[in-house]
């Protein structure tokens, strides 16, 4: 479960994200940021919920749908759109630190929210969208 504030709190220029890390996700990112920013605004447009969630990883998971699949475009990692109410629901947010969480959600418009699990890492990371 995801209670504190340090968890909830990972922009890309964290001290607990090392560099090797970012590097990972960043690169993969800008492949990818499009769709996620279209996804992301979909998700909200559509009123299914003001706190899109991406989980990305190199591992299949049983949590959102799938958008795109490792490898599919040049991509390392898979990403799946997800939304704040089912990781409450699936309790990797508890409900007394959803309030937290809404308070360091970053602008949907500007920044993606990944949820990255890897073997030795699993973090919310806030990455922003590339500019045009």
């Amino acid at each position: 479960m995801i209670d504190e504030p340090e968890a909830l709190s990972n922009a890309p220029n964290s001290p607990d994200l090392n560099g090797q890390y970012l590097g990972k996700i960043s690169s993969d990112f800008v492949k990818v940021a499009e769709l996620l920013k279209d996804a992301a605004y979909q998700i909200r447009k559509r009123g299914f919920s003001d706190f899109p969630i991406f989980v990305t990883s190199q591992q299949q998971l049983p949590i959102g749908t799938l958008l795109l699949g490792r490898f599919e475009q040049d991509n390392d990692w898979s990403y799946y759109a997800s939304m704040l109410d089912e990781f409450i629901q699936r309790r990797l947010i508890a409900e007394d630190a959803v309030e937290l969480f809404k308070e360091n959600y970053k602008n949907a418009e500007e920044f993606a929210c990944l949820f990255v699990v890897d073997a030795d890492f699993t973090r919310f990371v806030f990455i922003p969208y590339p500019e045009d």
